[in-house]
């Protein structure tokens, strides 16, 4: 009884907090349904959500892979989001939550075999016509955890990195990022199609997001924490693995997934939208690098290159 006391009370107290009658909520529950696991899941809505262009089979492996990814990056800027609004951060919570976001990445990484060797190269290379100019490029998603991870400069093509600093307008970097290099000539400031029908999606929420998250990135929080925290070694191991397997591992498992489809007879096609794949992906032409200090000069320098 006195269990069952507490408990009315801290629901009278809960509902009083916010204006509501708790006999009025209990009453509903009366008339509740009990919760299933597939009301809970929405697995209905969730098995319904895959549309093939094609009757060849093995789009379906490569239709549903791509919305387990985006699932993936919905979990990995939950993590970050997180860190960025978190008042008084801990080298245990700030560990804690960059090894989830690494767990995720891992599984991303170990799941390319299932489009590496999963996938007939002669179906994939039928329909993958049907997909034109539709690109993994414009994973949105993706692009925000980039934001969200390191400051803006480490994310400029590595050609320009000299021209831009935290002076330069959000407007100005946009145009410089490494991945413009997938669709965009430089010389005439000309666009892709993939390229300008992204930007004309997502473009002003990135500039915000970007602006949000220019003091609220991983890197930047990292370092306004107390020196004893930055010093933490596990902290460090966390933040070097994290780092190494966005920019390095998991990036070079979709570069040689690529390659297997789209490299054959020594002739190297274009993805789907058009873009130049290998310029703006290997890591060794960009040196993406999320957390730059916390790696040797030397380490940056063969950044890419061993793998």
């Amino acid at each position: 009884m006195e269990l069952e006391s507490k408990i009315t009370n801290d629901l009278k107290k809960k509902y009083e907090a916010i204006d509501q009658n708790v006999e009025t909520h209990l009453e509903g529950l009366l008339h509740s349904k009990p919760i299933t696991y597939w009301d809970y899941i929405q697995t209905d809505a969730l098995l319904n959500l895959q549309t093939q262009r094609t009757t060849l089979p093995d789009e379906m492996v490569f239709l549903m892979y791509h919305q387990v990814n985006e699932l993936l990056f919905k979990m990995i800027l939950w993590e970050i989001d997180q860190v960025a609004n978190e008042k008084d951060i801990t080298a245990a919570f700030f560990e804690t939550k960059l090894m989830r976001i690494s767990r995720y990445f891992d599984i991303l990484t170990s799941s390319f075999t299932v489009m590496k060797d999963g996938m007939d190269v002669e179906q994939y290379n039928k329909f993958r016509n049907t997909l034109t100019p539709a690109s993994g490029f414009q994973s949105a998603q993706y692009r925000k955890i980039e934001f969200a991870s390191t400051e803006l400069i480490n994310l400029i093509d590595n050609r320009f990195r000299a021209t831009i600093d935290r002076n330069t307008s959000f407007e100005h970097a946009f145009e410089h990022l490494y991945w413009q290099a997938a669709g965009k000539d430089y010389k005439t400031g000309k666009k892709s199609y993939l390229l300008t029908i992204f930007e004309e999606k997502y473009k002003d929420e990135f500039i915000r997001f970007a602006e949000f998250y220019n003091t609220h990135n991983l890197w930047t929080i990292f370092k306004t924490l107390p020196q004893d925290v930055k010093e933490d070694e596990d902290l460090i191991k966390a933040m070097r693995h994290y780092d190494y397997t966005v920019n390095i591992t998991w990036v070079m498992a979709h570069y040689n997934t690529a390659n297997h489809y789209l490299n054959i007879g020594g002739k190297t096609a274009e993805a789907t939208g058009g873009s130049e794949w290998v310029k703006y992906m290997h890591p060794k032409y960009q040196k993406r690098i999320f957390f730059p200090d916390l790696w040797s000069k030397d380490e940056i320098e063969n950044w890419g290159k061993d793998v």
